[in-house]
């Protein structure tokens, strides 16, 4: 029976508006920065995991263009871009504070700290979960078993005792389990198959409709 519920929070929780790669695009053009692809831009990120800003990400991105552009700026830039797109899935709110009265309720999310914070914030949600873990906060991103560890010691759980909810394969579902937690694996539309290494699986539309009943199926 499980005791906590752990979220990712990008794609599983809340979604932009507008695709990545526009709104990187739009980011870009207002700090007068050299075009940058999403697949760069996801490279760069995974090699930042544990920062305080996207400003190294940046810095890592534009290192090799001739450019002027400041890497503090074009991290601000996207910042309020994706600030101004960021919206909830419909009905993950009142999931969560549903799923509060039955478990411990956390987040883990990778990314740099001011940049996820913000994504919080922008959403209202500083006190929608028992605890929120950002990896630039810690010694190490998803998937590294650390990563998992830390957000189940701040919700005073082990990880056997707790599911992980996300959509990517590597980081979340491999992770989560490697850490010893069941998860669950978000359906994205033209995403990744279903992972055999997940306990169940859901559509990402249907997150708030279908989570809470998979849960009970586990106990």
């Amino acid at each position: 029976m499980p005791r906590a519920v752990i979220f990712d929070l990008d794609y599983t929780l809340a979604v932009p508006t507008r695709d990545r790669a526009t709104l990187l695009s739009e980011a870009t053009t207002a700090a007068d920065a050299p075009s940058l692809s999403r697949e760069e831009y996801l490279a760069a990120h995974r090699r930042n995991l544990t920062r305080e800003t996207r400003k190294p990400i940046f810095a890592d991105l534009l290192d090799d263009r001739e450019t002027d552009a400041d890497p503090g700026a074009v991290a601000n830039a996207y910042r309020e871009t994706i600030a101004d797109a960021l919206e909830p899935l419909p009905g993950v709110e009142s999931m969560l504070a549903d799923l509060r009265g039955e478990y411990r309720v956390g987040l883990l999310t990778n990314g740099p700290v001011r940049a996820q914070r913000d994504k919080l914030a922008t959403l209202g949600w500083e006190d929608a979960f028992d605890a929120a873990l950002v990896t630039g906060e810690l010694e190490a991103g998803k998937p590294d078993s650390r990563a998992f560890e830390a957000i189940a010691a701040e919700l005073d759980v082990d990880p056997d005792d707790a599911v992980y909810v996300g959509d990517e394969v590597e980081a979340d579902v491999s992770g989560s389990t490697d850490a010893g937690m069941d998860a669950i694996q978000v359906l994205l539309k033209d995403g990744p198959d279903r992972d055999p290494r997940a306990v169940a699986h859901i559509e990402q539309a249907s997150i708030a409709i279908e989570l809470p009943t998979i849960l009970e199926d586990l106990e």
